[in-house]
């Protein structure tokens, strides 16, 4: 399995920081002035978690700067086929058929019967896959809700059953690959593994998951002019741009956010949505 482990992360390298151009063109990110105007908001009724925040070392940077993250609330488990066809169904202009072409790739919703019938045999409690960032962030929109930020994400990532950074465990990367190595893992319905230590339930076991600035780890503050400030992360640098070589969930996490665009699709990319909120006391 170590071997196998070595040609995984070798091949997170190479996607991550030997494409000259870094393969992100974050343009599209700016095509958002339409994207909410017209939505239909709809009701779901998925359990929100509170994450506490805190400080945590993101996997790319400094070893000596933390990054703090603010409390705020994300959904136990990823967004589901059906709620996903009830949203296109009170918002027709996001139906596969209606959808701007600058706003997903050709394979969206690609398994669909129709634009309102979900695939033949397909679990409606599975997570949604084969939509678009900006799919996803109507989706949320819709809800009233947002997409979590990649820090956010990565901060409830690092928690396993029983405590909130579990990073520091020998099994925690390498098992979070075995779950990446499972096929088909995507068809699966949500909620039926445990739950972490703060009651998040899919983080790694069914699908990859957008997150609001999925590529900002290879961009500059402002992601529309599409300038790199971490040339190290390019031509074999990637390894010691990260804080943890050794955790290659986490390249491999980095690998597909760098190598993807706004607009893509992927047969197991989906979602969960998130929310600010106040800090919960104990002061009665």
């Amino acid at each position: 399995m170590e071997v196998n482990r070595f040609f995984i992360l070798l091949i997170a390298l190479l996607v991550v920081s030997c494409n000259p151009k870094g393969n992100v063109n974050t343009e599209e990110l700016t095509r958002q002035e339409n994207l909410v105007d017209t939505l239909v908001k709809i009701q779901t009724d998925v359990k929100m978690v509170y994450i506490p925040g805190g400080e945590y070392k993101p996997f790319y940077g400094s070893e000596k700067v933390n990054v703090t993250v603010a409390p705020f609330l994300i959904d136990e488990r990823p967004v589901t086929n059906q709620e996903f066809l009830e949203f296109v169904l009170a918002n027709p202009q996001w139906r596969k058929s209606n959808i701007k072409k600058v706003y997903s790739d050709s394979s969206y919703l690609r398994d669909w019967v129709s634009d309102t019938e979900l695939p033949k045999g397909v679990n409606p409690d599975a997570p949604i896959c084969f939509v678009s960032w900006f799919a996803a962030k109507a989706f949320a929109e819709s809800v009233g809700k947002r997409m979590p930020t990649l820090d956010e994400w990565e901060f409830v990532a690092m928690a396993d059953a029983e405590v909130p950074n579990a990073r520091e465990k020998k099994s925690y990367s390498d098992n979070i690959v075995d779950l990446y190595l499972q096929k088909d893992r995507q068809f699966n319905a949500v909620k039926q593994s445990p739950p972490n230590y703060y009651g998040v339930y899919n983080v790694f076991d069914l699908i990859w998951e957008w997150t609001d600035d999925f590529n900002s780890i290879m961009t500059t503050g402002d992601s529309r002019n599409g300038e790199f400030n971490d040339k190290n992360l390019f031509c074999a640098g990637g390894a010691t741009a990260a804080t943890d070589v050794l955790n290659y969930a986490a390249f491999m996490r980095f690998a597909l956010r760098t190598s993807i665009k706004a607009n893509f699709t992927i047969a197991n990319l989906g979602f969960r949505c998130a929310k600010d909120t106040i800090v919960e006391t104990n002061i009665k």
